[in-house]
């Protein structure tokens, strides 16, 4: 595989010459905040935590305190935001979607859709030692119905491997059956089904949906469902045709509706730079006909707007 992140290890990295350099830009009166974003941004989040280290030797400081200290605002969340490791900085979203007011849905179906098995099982473990709470718990409390069953599921981290051909068939059956092919909606069946299926799987049984009642997927859930589960699953249809497109689709969202949803774009483009970054630029183009990078542009200024275009990593 060949990598699809926009941010790539610095050659002849040196972390201690990096904190220096951090330091002498956050030293005195003024911080040069073009030289802590131009940095940051150009490392690898394993570069990032060595510097991090080699700060805090030399200079006794925990350098995320330092950056909160000298900066603010957006550019502010961002870089602390890329300071965290990538499961540890999950775990946190997921932390701040279901404590305070209300649910942050969008937040929690957007990583809970999108991360592998492997993934949102480390992301439990994580999470429990860092809020000393299980996840699982949390998010029990703060959600109910057909929605909480089907996040317990993804929560398992359990989502089956390969295509099972002879359970496709009957899987677009089960659903045509749970859903247009009746009276009212059974859920249970939609929730078993795209909770458990791998993702190559769900692609195929969409196929056959289609062949069989004539409507994709989208179309019924839309018909069939409301509200959080609609989305839940829209989004997990979204993520097993393309992981990239999902997050095409929800930074184009996150922009191109009245004011900008900067967590929604501070969180992708964090957490999705080291990944596929380069795969949502080629998505973004092709599905909105205009590059991530000049959208960004657009939509955002300043410093802040300069990190987010060196994480972006160039224009198409």
């Amino acid at each position: 595989m060949t990598y699809r992140g926009s941010v790539k290890p610095f050659v002849n990295f040196d972390a201690k010459h990096d904190a220096e350099i951090l330091h002498r830009a956050m030293k005195g009166m003024g911080t040069d905040e073009d030289t802590v974003l131009m940095l940051l941004s150009a490392r690898t989040n394993d570069q990032r935590q060595q510097i991090k280290a080699a700060y805090k030797t030399t200079y006794g400081k925990d350098l995320v305190s330092a950056l909160k200290s000298e900066l603010s605002g957006l550019l502010e969340s961002l870089l602390v935001a890329l300071m965290a490791p990538p499961v540890l900085f999950d775990a946190t979203q997921l932390h701040k979607a279901i404590k305070g007011a209300g649910t942050d849905d969008d937040r929690l179906i957007e990583i809970l859709a999108s991360r592998t098995g492997e993934q949102i099982k480390e992301i439990s473990k994580v999470y429990k030692k860092e809020f000393g709470a299980k996840l699982e718990k949390d998010i029990c409390e703060d959600t109910s119905g057909h929605y909480q069953r089907l996040l317990v599921i993804l929560l398992q981290g359990n989502r089956a491997e390969g295509v099972d051909e002879g359970k496709i068939d009957k899987d677009a059956k089960d659903l045509y059956a749970a859903g247009e092919g009746k009276w009212g909606t059974d859920e249970e069946t939609f929730i078993t089904i795209f909770g458990n299926r791998s993702f190559e799987h769900l692609r195929a049984v969409f196929v056959a949906y289609k062949k069989l009642s004539g409507f994709e997927i989208e179309d019924s859930i839309k018909g069939e469902t409301t509200g959080n589960l609609e989305d839940l699953l829209l989004a997990i249809v979204k993520c097993s045709r393309s992981v990239p497109g999902f997050f095409a689709y929800s930074l184009y969202k996150s922009m191109r509706r009245a004011g900008t949803d900067d967590d929604t774009l501070m969180r992708i483009m964090v957490s999705r730079s080291e990944v596929d970054m380069l795969d949502i630029r080629d998505c973004f183009k092709e599905m909105y006909g205009e590059s991530l990078y000049t959208t960004i542009q657009e939509d955002t200024t300043g410093d802040y707007q300069k990190a987010l275009l060196y994480l972006c990593g160039g224009n198409d």
